[in-house]
């Protein structure tokens, strides 16, 4: 899928701009993760149409009545699936700042539609990673068109795990061995400025944050509104290319990588009308977990005598699942985080 940028465009815009069909694409990655721990791709295979029916769907859903929309709830917190009401959640909550305002997003979560059922990874429901979806059963286009997508954007994240895996002088398939079973969701993010809406100090349209996994791999429209710290410490907008996705790496990878990679805390400003006119953002992430039972512990091209791992060996699932739990609940942000979280800039 080509954009029709010059690549001098390309070039100046930030975060960086990768295409995936470059035979250097592995060492541009290993670059601006480096650098920033956020980048855009193009020549990323998922089909315009693909997107546009996923926007289109997006759109009549979240147009529905509350009422309606809250009937397709998840039963609780430890269930990341269904939609989500604006004010439920605060994913600053995740780095223990159970002192801000919720955030100003309305949600729909999915993750794998079917699961095979021989495979005994995905019937442990100790974690409730491997929920089933909750589907509005009014709206068969709704799923067709996220399952889709969902389909889509995974096979993508696989991409960019061997491109990682090449970048960080580790075996093609290393990712490919721990993420068999991934705990992955995609997160439909609906924002909405309203006339006359009130913003309280500190509150965003989702609150400055790190993602937990792996990889993000972000869908957005054109509606700005996500900011990424810089290493100098400021608030950088991120300005999608048409036609880009946005990929920023998480904790865990971090981790891997001894923090050569940079997970990166990032947040969206409250979304606000403007000219007396209603604003609205839409934005599709995708996130690439990996296996709930995988080890993380520090890479061996990530670290030497002179460069020691920082941090002792993780459970991946545990982590994750304490970052889910911790951004809908105030109480449990006591969790902290276990991967050295920065929060210098908040």
């Amino acid at each position: 899928m080509s954009t029709g940028h010059p690549s001098e465009l390309l070039h100046k815009v930030f975060p960086p701009v990768i295409d995936l069909s470059e035979p250097d694409a592995a060492a541009q990655i290993d670059r601006a993760c480096r650098a920033v721990g956020f980048f855009q791709v193009i020549e990323h295979g998922i089909g315009r149409d693909t997107i546009t029916r996923a926007f289109s769907v997006v759109d009549d859903f979240f147009a529905r009545p509350l009422g309606d929309k809250l009937r397709w709830s998840s039963p609780g917190p430890e269930i990341e699936r269904g939609y989500s009401a604006k004010g439920s959640e605060g994913l600053s909550y995740s780095l223990g700042l159970e002192d801000r305002p919720p955030d100003l997003f309305e949600a729909f979560t999915v993750a794998r539609d079917e699961y095979p059922p021989d495979d005994p990874a995905f019937v442990d429901d100790r974690h409730h990673f491997f929920e089933p979806n909750i589907w509005p059963d009014d709206a068969p286009e709704f799923r067709h068109a996220l399952v889709g997508y969902y389909l889509e954007v995974q096979a993508l994240a696989h991409r960019l795990t061997t491109l990682f895996a090449k970048a960080l002088g580790m075996p093609d398939d290393f990712f490919e061995e721990r993420t068999r079973h991934s705990c992955d969701t995609l997160r439909v993010n609906y924002f909405e400025g309203v006339p006359g809406q009130q913003v309280m100090d500190d509150q965003y349209g989702i609150g400055p944050h790190t993602d937990y996994g792996i990889l993000t791999v972000l869908l957005t429209d054109a509606t700005p509104g996500l900011e990424v710290v810089t290493p100098s410490g400021d608030w950088r907008p991120v300005r999608a290319v048409p036609g880009a996705l946005v990929v920023n790496i998480a904790d865990m990878l971090a981790q891997w990588t001894n923090d050569h990679w940079r997970s990166t805390l990032h947040r969206v400003v409250a979304i606000q009308a403007r000219e007396g006119l209603t604003v609205r953002r839409r934005s599709l992430p995708f996130f690439h977990e990996g296996d709930y039972d995988m080890v993380v512990e520090c890479l061996p091209t990530c670290c030497g005598p002179n460069d020691p791992a920082k941090y002792p060996p993780v459970l991946a699932g545990e982590h994750v699942r304490a970052k889910v739990l911790s951004g809908h609940l105030k109480e449990a942000a006591k969790v902290g985080s276990t991967l050295g979280n920065r929060v210098d800039a908040l």
